[in-house]
């Protein structure tokens, strides 16, 4: 027996386990919007903070296409089937849910601001300005912030300060990271949600999200980064020293894939699916050359059914991976972070499960890999625990008080609901 099994257990009267900051109280709700499925995932934290899952609604993707919605009607059936499957199975009703951010081709942006203090202590009313000041300089016609993230501060000239108020100095440095997105994508996001009777409580980008889900505490304070291969897009978020420093977005995902071998085999987009999951790959073998594979030709009946080597899907998914690596190499290059994005690339969602797309992504970023499972939850289906339900999982551990900045201050006295929040309030004034 160990030493860790012989301690005696805790006395009746001890402190349980403190709940995060900003944690959520009473049954909160989820829903990732992605281009090829919707998930809504219902929980509840029990007593040590983590959560545990009470219902979980899945249904294929419709109306959105790279992250985006495009057809509001067929994005509100999916979304509300989603959240009807969820509720029904936790018995609750949402008011409203978190919401992942991957439309409007959101922007990360890294700030410097030194703000006059004057030799006096320094205020929350000081931090808020300094976030406000950030989002001026940072706005660009019909970009609205979603996350205004203070990375750091310099009290004159000490520099590495987490929490500065009540600090006396004359100038205050500020580190500050931003991610916006467009506005009319954020609006109409906010009336598909309208039109399902919910509301957005709270954006989370979803690349930070899925991060939430797989990275361990190391390997966001020694710096990695994290590409979550989507349906429609993939997306990029650079972690160090704790914090989320950059995001990224490309409009290249798994279903380009799937289109890719719907339009060269001239097979249905489903039988395309099929092909890829069970035989897609980046690596072939001397059998595949002799490995047939039955391909029913669109148009046809079922009696005209071609049959191609696997090595020809290989050749069809390879370069369409190849194409996306070098688009995330190129995205990294140009973000300029250097040593802060760290040796380490941690690959997730449901396009990173094709066979050889680790090694693949080795030999072209040219960095350590591996693939990025979510940690486990209490109360999901093991179904429901790949990949590609990083973003979801992320989700509820931001609810959960998770990835929160030491500093979680707006520039407003409804700091609570937030921007994006009182958009969607102004909206229903006007939609």
């Amino acid at each position: 027996m160990n030493e860790i099994s012989r301690l005696p257990p805790p006395r009746d009267g001890a402190k349980e386990p403190r709940r995060r900051r900003y944690a959520r109280s009473g049954p909160f709700g989820v829903i990732d919007i992605g281009s090829t499925k919707a998930v809504c995932l219902i929980a509840r934290l029990e007593s040590d903070g983590e959560p545990r899952v009470l219902g979980f609604g899945w249904q294929r993707g419709r109306g959105v296409k790279g992250g985006s919605v495009v057809d509001l009607e067929e994005a509100e059936r999916a979304i509300r089937a989603a959240v009807g499957q969820a509720e029904e199975m936790a018995d609750t009703q949402l008011p409203g849910a978190i919401l992942n951010l991957s439309c409007g081709q959101p922007e990360s942006r890294l700030m410097h601001i030194q703000w006059p203090i004057g030799g006096r202590a320094v205020t929350e009313t000081d931090l808020r300005a300094i976030l406000s000041e950030g989002r001026r300089r940072a706005a660009e016609d019909g970009r609205e912030t979603v996350h205004a993230v203070p990375l750091g501060f310099t009290v004159d000239a000490t520099p590495g300060v987490e929490d500065p108020r009540s600090m006396i100095c004359d100038t205050l440095g500020a580190r500050l990271h931003l991610v916006d997105a467009s506005q009319a994508s954020l609006r109409n996001l906010g009336s598909t949600l309208m039109r399902c009777d919910l509301e957005v409580e709270e954006l989370v980008s979803s690349p930070f999200a899925s991060g939430l889900a797989t990275l361990v505490e190391d390997e966001k304070h020694l710096g990695c980064t994290v590409v979550d291969m989507g349906g429609g897009t993939t997306s990029i978020a650079v972690f160090a020293d704790g914090h989320l420093l950059h995001t990224a977005q490309i409009a290249v995902g798994g279903q380009h894939v799937t289109n890719d071998l719907a339009g060269i085999l001239s097979t249905p987009v489903a039988h395309a699916e099929r092909l890829k999951t069970l035989h897609g790959g980046v690596h072939g073998g001397p059998e595949d050359e002799r490995d047939f594979l039955p391909v029913p030709l669109l148009g046809e009946d079922e009696h005209h059914i071609a049959r191609i080597p696997r090595t020809m899907i290989t050749g069809i998914i390879r370069p369409r991976l190849e194409e996306t690596f070098e688009l995330v190499r190129e995205k990294l290059d140009a973000a300029g972070l250097g040593k802060e994005a760290g040796a380490r690339v941690v690959l997730t969602g449901g396009a990173s499960q094709l066979v050889g797309a680790h090694e693949l992504a080795a030999r072209i970023l040219n960095r350590q890999i591996r693939l990025g499972r979510p940690h486990p939850v209490r109360g999901l289906p093991e179904s429901a625990m790949g990949p590609a339900f990083a973003t979801a999982i992320g989700l509820l551990a931001w609810g959960a008080g998770e990835g929160r900045p030491v500093l979680d201050i707006a520039p407003g006295p409804d700091h609570r609901r937030g921007l994006f929040g009182r958009l969607v309030h102004w909206l229903k004034d006007r939609v």
